[in-house]
């Protein structure tokens, strides 16, 4: 296939370059302008490119990193208009190509689905209310004139990526190793997380499953509290876990991003993956760490 890849730089988007062209895919990578330009790609250009060699995917990885400083309302805002300008943007450039491509992925969160305690949710699963929600929401919906322009579209709802690369584990290791590290808040908060071997090869799924769209959770079958995080990580680096981080100081340290990120609870289900067949190489937490960590 050609596909069309955004955030090519990231730690999905990079691992994803090496992955498809080892599968002999063929691969665009659309920049964003700079800041002041109009518009948030690149695309002068793209259409003779593609007429040569049409485009048959786009996978849409790009958006304001959200796990960094913060939320100010500017913060926010950015947060906000990357991925929802962004996305509609291209999805409206895609939804005008002739021919036009087959499928539209574009990554979404399982934040979707907001704070929701010990209940397990999955793609039938109603959308929290929470801010990272209503962004999961918008960038969705941005995605409409893909759809409506006949193209299949895929919502990839991503979890934690497990990854020695980057993401969120290095930025753990640090006060792991330093025996400082422990349970947030009571612990009980669910963790939804994919190891980035299994989310790469979930991507190839859905490029090659022509019967899949729509909401589709790219997590392992096998979501764990805070609690059984950090005591697993703790055994794998060998260090102790005995220090706490109580609901109040992470509010304070991190304000609202502490409260979505850190303290809410998601424990959702890979349902349609399931359904359809695809084999998780990673269901058990501490194999995953031991071979990111290995």
């Amino acid at each position: 296939m050609n596909v069309l890849l955004t955030g090519a730089s990231g730690l999905v988007g990079s691992g994803l370059v090496e992955h498809l062209l080892s599968c002999n895919h063929e691969l665009f990578s659309l920049q964003r302008k700079k800041n002041g330009d109009n518009g948030f790609w690149k695309l002068d250009g793209l259409h003779s490119s593609l007429e040569r060699k049409p485009i048959n995917a786009v996978i849409h990885l790009a958006g304001e990193n959200i796990a960094t400083g913060r939320w100010s309302e500017k913060k926010k805002k950015k947060i906000l208009d990357s991925r929802v300008e962004g996305t509609r943007e291209l999805a409206s450039f895609c939804a005008q190509l002739d021919p036009k491509p087959d499928v539209f992925i574009c990554a979404s969160a399982v934040g979707y689905y907001g704070n929701r305690g010990e209940t397990t949710v999955d793609e039938t699963s109603s959308p929290g209310s929470n801010f990272v929600a209503e962004v999961c929401k918008a960038w969705e919906k941005a995605c409409e004139p893909a759809g409506q322009a006949g193209i299949r579209v895929i919502h990839g709802r991503i979890g934690m990526v497990l990854s020695a690369n980057g993401g969120t584990l290095p930025t753990m290791l640090p006060s792991f190793k330093l025996g400082i590290a422990g349970i947030v808040g009571q612990g009980t908060q669910y963790i939804s997380w994919v190891h980035i071997d299994d989310l790469l090869a979930m991507f190839e799924f859905l490029l090659q499953h022509d019967s899949l769209s729509g909401p589709v959770n790219l997590v392992a079958p096998a979501a764990v509290t805070n609690r059984e995080f950090t005591k697993t990580l703790g055994r794998v680096v060998r260090r102790p876990t005995v220090m706490k981080m109580p609901a109040f100081a992470a509010r304070i340290v991190f304000g609202q991003m502490g409260e979505e990120l850190l303290l809410s609870s998601t424990r959702v289900l890979p349902s349609v993956l399931m359904r359809n067949g695809y084999s998780h190489r990673y269901t058990n937490l501490e194999n995953a760490l031991n071979n990111c960590l290995s």
